[in-house]
């Protein structure tokens, strides 16, 4: 799989449930791995969150991307950045 393949892959949960869509990958800059890999985890149209994950939580990549963990609505409020987009009204 090619990296432009794996950026935009949907994110399931050891539960199967949808987390997000890889948004990012942070690789170490001498051996070449991946190291992190971030998580946007859409909230509604005018906002979003992230979530850095670790690649050794990650179980499988293929179709979808699996993790090993269980990812709770308060592990998303705890460790995400978000994003607002204020609308003027007319």
């Amino acid at each position: 799989m090619k990296i432009k393949e794996f950026i935009g892959s949907t994110v399931l949960d050891k539960n199967a449930n949808e987390v997000g869509r890889i948004d990012n990958v942070d690789f170490d800059k001498e051996t070449g791995k991946i190291e992190a890999v971030t998580l946007t985890l859409q909230k509604n149209i005018f906002s979003r969150d992230e979530l850095e994950i670790s690649f050794e939580d990650i179980a499988t990549i293929g179709a979808y991307v699996i993790l090993n963990t269980e990812i709770t609505q308060e592990e998303e409020v705890e460790e995400a950045e978000t994003v607002e987009i204020e609308v003027e009204e007319e």
